[in-house]
């Protein structure tokens, strides 16, 4: 059974400053929870629908799973995680960016894209969605648990900082399929609406965009997790 406290708890932990207050973040769906739980990250409180999910979970009603979900339809199980310890930015040969990058789903792809190409970290700027919002998790399907997110006060000084060339993805750039990217690199994604901030967009070494190969009117741009994803698969394919 779901206490009343307990019920109070979880549905403050939509709001970033009950995640930050509280050193706490909820996870829904058996295939994230399992990562989480493989982890080995600390589980609080884990609630489920089903028994014998986990040695740890406690049965409740779908009802009392409908009361706490931070989603329309309820997941056969949730789970209250501490905040991992944060680590320290690693030196990898291609670091992924996200620039005030807002959507959750997206984000959560990205982490996930990360974790595909076997990426542990990614940067993110302040102006970003928490990588610990309900939305983000669940899109990330896991990969949270593999996929360090680093956000950091200055996005601009900390790219400069990394000593890499930068890329940033812009509809202006060059083709993507001529662009040779070199051994180490930042590869820069900007926000949905707005693209690249300023500070950003003034350190690129280069300009990088996916050529649009259809004539007359067509798609003004692509979903920047998309974006993301075949700019991954190109810089790869060519390793």
């Amino acid at each position: 059974m779901v206490s009343k406290n307990q019920r109070k708890q979880i549905l403050q932990l939509k709001q970033k400053k009950y995640r930050l207050a509280t050193g706490l973040f909820v996870a829904e769906g058996e295939k994230v929870l399992e990562e989480l739980l493989s982890a080995s990250w600390t589980c609080v409180s884990l609630f489920s629908i089903a028994p014998h999910f986990h040695p740890q979970s406690e049965l409740v009603a779908v009802n009392e799973m409908k009361g706490i979900t931070h989603f329309k339809s309820p997941s056969p199980v949730l789970g209250v995680f501490k905040l991992p310890i944060p680590k320290k930015i690693v030196d990898e040969n291609i670091t992924i960016v996200v620039d005030g990058i807002s959507d959750p789903g997206n984000l959560g792809t990205i982490i996930r894209l990360c974790d595909w190409f076997g990426l542990s970290q990614l940067l993110c700027s302040k102006t970003s969605v928490d990588c610990f919002n309900p939305k983000v998790i669940q899109a990330s399907m896991g990969s949270i648990a593999r996929v360090q997110c680093h956000y950091v006060e200055d996005l601009s000084e900390k790219l400069i900082e990394l000593n890499k060339p930068i890329y940033g993805a812009d509809l202006d750039g060059s083709s993507l399929y001529e662009t040779n990217f070199e051994t180490r690199a930042s590869v820069v994604f900007g926000s949905e609406s707005h693209g690249l901030s300023e500070s950003v967009e003034q350190i690129l070494n280069h300009k990088v965009s996916i050529p649009n190969f259809k004539s007359g009117r067509g798609a003004e741009s692509l979903n920047v997790a998309v974006a993301g994803a075949i700019f991954l698969s190109e810089i790869f394919r060519a390793r």
